[in-house]
């Protein structure tokens, strides 16, 4: 049974169709990318899963059991996303303690106070961030707690929408590190969502390259590590993502 199955997936804003007919699967304890061009399917796909994008038709199944077409509290403690922005994903006005108390609340669950500190150890903050604000801390250190606020309700399952993109890049390699980690630890499914092709070949065991809506070609991260793809859009990608053949290429 796959961990995450979705089959002859399309979704809509309105009139307008933006994913077409997406089946994958991935397996428990795997971690897989949508890798492609912006516009092309990736993130909608992951809220749709979460029940942020409720116009679809096919089906979607996470652990074996099927979505509905919106939020789902049961849901929640099984699947959460981390996403792009750390900055515009916590509340401006709260503390991180109140951040990260807030879903165990929610769900009625003891030792918040204990867990936070928990939590914010696990992604490598102490105790001294608890009562700071979002505008208080760095970018590496809000989608540290964007993180920990994700693993608060200790779920199998992450979606990660290009949880580095905003990041400077010498703090990119920490936040991956770390996801890499925690996956390790927690036994965790990712899928992720990316259009940096090192990314997966860093985190990721597969990937799907999407265009318009669509997949082009499923392939193992050797094959992307070694350039053997199959069509010629992955293949491009694949050639813009690497400076060497590029540069190569120029006169």
């Amino acid at each position: 049974m796959s961990a995450i199955h979705l089959k002859d997936l399309n979704i809509f804003y309105g009139d307008t169709q933006v994913v077409h007919d997406v089946t994958l699967d991935v397996a428990a304890g795997e971690s897989f990318a949508l890798v492609g061009e912006s516009g092309s399917g990736k993130s909608t796909i992951l809220k749709a899963i979460m029940g942020l994008a409720p116009d679809w038709t096919g089906a979607i199944e996470v652990d074996g059991k099927p979505r509905s077409h919106g939020p789902d509290r049961a849901f929640s403690r099984q699947c959460q996303m981390v996403f792009q922005d750390p900055y515009g994903s916590l509340h401006p006005r709260k503390t991180i303690d109140a951040t990260l108390a807030e879903p165990l609340l929610i769900h009625g669950l003891k030792n918040r106070d204990a867990r936070v500190v928990e939590l914010l150890g696990e992604v490598g903050l102490d105790a001294r961030f608890r009562f700071r604000f979002p505008h208080q801390l760095s970018g590496g250190q809000r989608q540290r707690v964007a993180i920990a606020r994700a693993l608060a309700l200790e779920p199998r399952f992450l979606l990660l929408d290009e949880p580095t993109s905003a990041l400077d890049v010498s703090i990119q390699a920490e936040i991956l590190n770390l996801l890499k980690r925690l996956r390790k630890e927690r036994g965790l499914t990712y899928l992720m969502v990316t259009h940096n092709l090192p990314v997966v070949a860093f985190m990721c065991d597969r990937l799907a390259v999407m265009r318009h809506g669509r997949i082009e070609e499923i392939a193992s991260a050797e094959a992307l590590k070694t350039g053997a793809l199959a069509t010629p859009y992955a293949r491009e990608l694949y050639r813009l993502s690497n400076p060497e053949e590029t540069a190569e290429e120029q006169p």
